[in-house]
Parts: structure tokens; sequence; C-alpha cells
């Protein structure tokens, strides 16, 4: 027989709220109470948060926001750029720096929102440690918070 792995919320966890969870992280703020800070630099997440204690640095993001970010701009971008096209009388030149330029800032923009939300949503479905338990269902405490962004 196999073994059943349950990632989450467990049946004798209480559920968080994920919407209001969300809202914080894309704020840039501690999902579980709304007031710390959730980063510490540009893309760096804090260890802890300054007002609740609540551990974030083994949040698992990795590489989505970069993928969620890079769907984001991209179809807003390129959208724009096919109507502004339309609309408009400017030299190829002229349009590929100027979508360069709309492209890039809005990528650093939402580089925080997106990864917080990403880092909010882990916290509330209690993945990567965030439910008081390591994935192999203890908790480890030899984990270096350093080595973890």
């Amino acid at each position: 027989m196999t073994e059943v792995q349950v990632f989450g919320n467990h049946p004798a966890q209480e559920k968080r709220a994920l919407w209001p969870a969300l809202k914080n992280g894309m704020r840039c703020k501690c999902p579980n109470c709304g007031q710390g800070k959730l980063f510490g630099s540009f893309a760096k997440s804090v260890d802890v948060c300054e007002n609740c204690g609540e551990e974030i640095f083994h949040h698992r993001a990795d590489d989505l926001p970069a993928y969620l970010n890079l769907f984001i701009v991209g179809h807003i971008v390129v959208g724009a750029y096919l109507l502004f096209d339309r609309i408009t009388d400017l030299s190829a030149w002229t349009e590929v720096v100027l979508w360069t330029i709309i492209a890039v800032i809005m990528t650093i923009i939402m580089m925080q929102p997106v990864k917080g939300f990403v880092i909010a949503l882990q916290w509330a479905n209690r993945m990567h440690g965030f439910g008081g338990e390591g994935e192999d269902g203890t908790l480890d405490t030899n984990i270096d918070p350093t080595h973890y962004g």
C-alpha cells in the first residue's frame, strides 16, 4: 500500500485566511500580522517578522515570482504595444526603446509584490515549514536562515 503525503493544512491545524495573507504579501508585509516588513532588501526576505516573530526564512519562492512577473509584464507590454502600434506612427527603433524601458521598469516595480504574493500563498497553505513542521513531518531546528533568501 502506498503512503499518501498531504501538504498544506492538516486536519489538526486551523485554516489560515488566504485572501488577507495574499493582500499583506502583495503589500510587502508579513502574511501573519500585516505589520512587519517582508523584505530586508530589494528581493531578500527577512528571516523573522519584526512585529509578530513569524519565521519567514524557510519559504521556497525560488523562481516562481520571476516566472509570474515575466508572464504578467509580457502580456501587458505585448498587448499595449499592439494597441499603441495601431494608433501611432513611430519608427521601429523608437518603439523598441520605449517598450524595452517600460518592460524593465514594470518588472522591477512588480518584483517585490509578486514575491510577497508567493510567500504569503505558502504561509496561508502551511507549505515548506510554515505549518510548524518540516517537509518530513518533523521540525528542523538545524536550518541555517542565512542560506535561504
